[in-house]
């Protein structure tokens, strides 16, 4: 088996990374690509770090076991299967699911924090950055949390004003400049992902 070709996806929280994604996926087989994302590498609660008011920050990369990540991301370079458990975002009436992600010849690095952490930027081949307006991703975070996370409209404002927010500003818009291709979706990503969608194609040259 060839050296998988590694994608790293990043963006500020509600860029559309995850509508992107699915779009992305969805133009491959699952024998051809996998996505292996930073959400399932959250540390467990009583390990997450709290603000000055007490309030669990789940916003910066200390709330992640990046160890973990990078280690998982590097055996399915190697060629090796890894075992994962879901991360449910303290969702009690989710069940968290044992995934299982397969070496395949391109694999989605997918996470705020991708391009930040040096262990796991070293391993990616390429760097897309999904990029979005302020107010649009606030909007888009309002309707997420709501109906995902169960957050009322205080506590995903007080989150966005201070955790989302400064790490945006310290942590990933920083490192839009070392992005491959940048992608905007304020309103649509279409273009950029067809963009990519086509470069990628030119990694199977048994199909040309």
């Amino acid at each position: 088996m060839l050296r998988p070709y590694i994608v790293g996806i990043t963006g500020g929280s509600a860029s559309g990374k995850t509508h992107f994604l699915n779009s992305l996926l969805s133009a491959f087989t699952e024998d051809e690509i996998t996505l292996i994302s930073q959400d399932n590498y959250y540390r467990n609660r009583n390990e997450v770090p709290v603000d000055k008011n007490g309030i669990k920050n789940f916003d910066v990369p200390e709330s992640i076991n990046f160890q973990l990540y990078a280690h998982h991301i590097h055996e399915l370079r190697m060629g090796n299967e890894i075992h994962v458990k879901e991360y449910t975002f303290n969702n009690p009436n989710a069940e968290p699911r044992m995934l299982t992600f397969k070496p395949t010849p391109i694999i989605v690095v997918e996470g705020i924090f991708v391009f930040y952490v040096e262990e796991i930027a070293r391993l990616l081949d390429l760097k897309v950055f999904i990029d979005a307006k302020n107010k649009i991703k606030l909007n888009r975070r309002i309707k997420r949390d709501a109906d995902e996370r169960g957050y009322d409209l205080t506590d995903v404002l007080y989150r966005w004003e201070n955790h989302v927010q400064p790490t945006y500003r310290r942590f990933i818009k920083p490192f839009k400049a070392y992005a491959d291709i940048v992608i905007p979706n304020n309103q649509h990503y279409e273009k950029g992902l067809q963009v990519l969608i086509a470069y990628l194609k030119t990694k199977f040259p048994a199909q040309q």
